[in-house]
């Protein structure tokens, strides 16, 4: 008995070609996009151990835990590191990056993540990227979650290597993911004698193996449903058009902070600033002397399905996160978070303003 998922026609080297063609257009780049068979974390790491090692000295940009990730793999690969940490509730700033230069003008590698879901901030790429050009530095960009609710731009911006995933705003799978490499970078790894080779990780090896083979022969057999699922989600964006996209991620949260000053209660938007905010994903702060984590207990107690997590880690205490990507940026997603939020507030002893928070969600939605 045949089954459409269990009986696919094996992937082609020239549809993979193709998929990683639509994934450029998207990033609008002319630079090389590498489409990796795994969730994110595997570009994000095999890029930075393919162009860090012992000789570079990085300047890593923490903003939140991935930033912290990316710090310990630079040092795990030799590098010497120098840590530029802000504040989970703010952005860093192109002037802070510009002092750093300043105060270690040897650095040659920076990376910083786009936006954060796990802290709800987004940094000012475009300015940064600015800086990095000046300074003649590679620049390393974990785009994954600002992919589909804000521009990512990586030849604009002067991005040597990007790496972006599906299952954040693109609405996407989580089995795969891609990265753009620019030709400054393919440099650095091929100088590099500790990038990995013959390795699950090793951009290298897809360079030399299918790129520069004129993308004839795959290194392995591809994940047919994660490619299929990556294609379609591409094609969805595409008819809906990349700017409605952006869009309807942009007014989910900003109507995820309006709601949630409106809703009071103690709750209040984590992440300071409006223009720091991630379109991806909102944080909010839990009132005092209550649980972020028994807070989001209680509200998907009455409907699990709901978009809210509590931070990780000591983030549980006082995060609490509104995913409003992919297929929850919408008004509907939006709303019944809140509302279930402030039933768990009043439950807790709180005077929440449903009311008000409905009220919010819908001047902003319009």
């Amino acid at each position: 008995m045949t089954h459409p998922f269990l009986d696919l026609a094996p992937l082609s080297a020239a549809r993979f070609a193709s998929i990683e063609d639509r994934v450029a257009r998207l990033l609008a780049t002319e630079q090389d996009v590498v489409i990796m068979q795994g969730e994110a974390l595997l570009p994000l790491e095999g890029a930075i151990r393919a162009a860090a090692g012992p000789g570079t000295t990085a300047l890593n940009v923490i903003t939140g835990p991935y930033g912290q990730t990316f710090g310990n793999w630079l040092r795990d690969c030799g590098a010497t590191v120098y840590d530029l940490s802000v504040p989970y509730h703010t952005a860093v700033t192109a002037d802070q990056v510009r002092a750093a230069f300043a105060e270690h003008p040897e650095i040659d590698f920076v990376s910083l993540v786009h936006a954060e879901a796990a802290t709800g901030n987004t940094n000012p790429v475009a300015e940064i990227g600015e800086v990095v050009r000046e300074q003649g530095a590679l620049f390393y960009l974990d785009s994954v979650a600002a992919i589909g609710a804000e521009p990512v731009l990586p030849d604009a911006w002067g991005v040597d290597l990007c790496v972006i995933g599906a299952q954040k705003a693109m609405g996407g799978p989580a089995g795969v993911s891609a990265v753009s490499v620019s030709e400054r970078a393919w440099e650095r790894m091929a100088a590099n004698p500790h990038a990995p080779r013959r390795s699950y990780l090793s951009l290298l090896d897809w360079k030399e193996r299918w790129i520069d083979g004129g993308r004839r022969t795959l290194l392995h057999a591809p994940a047919q449903l994660e490619m299929l699922a990556l294609e379609a989600c591409v094609e969805r964006i595409e008819a809906d058009g990349l700017d409605a996209v952006m869009a309807r991620h942009r007014t989910a949260a900003a109507a995820t902070r309006a709601g949630a000053r409106a809703l009071g209660g103690g709750v209040e938007p984590y992440v300071h600033q409006d223009s720091e905010a991630a379109p991806v994903a909102t944080t909010l702060r839990a009132p005092e002397g209550i649980a972020a984590s028994d807070l989001v207990a209680r509200a998907l107690a009455g409907d699990g399905a709901l978009p809210l997590a509590a931070g990780s880690g000591a983030l549980a205490k006082e995060m609490i996160r509104v995913n409003h990507y992919g297929s929850d940026a919408t008004r509907e997603a939006v709303e019944a978070s809140l509302v279930a939020l402030g039933a768990a507030l009043a439950e807790c002893g709180a005077k929440p303003d449903v009311e008000a928070a409905r009220r919010a969600v819908a001047e902003a939605w319009q």
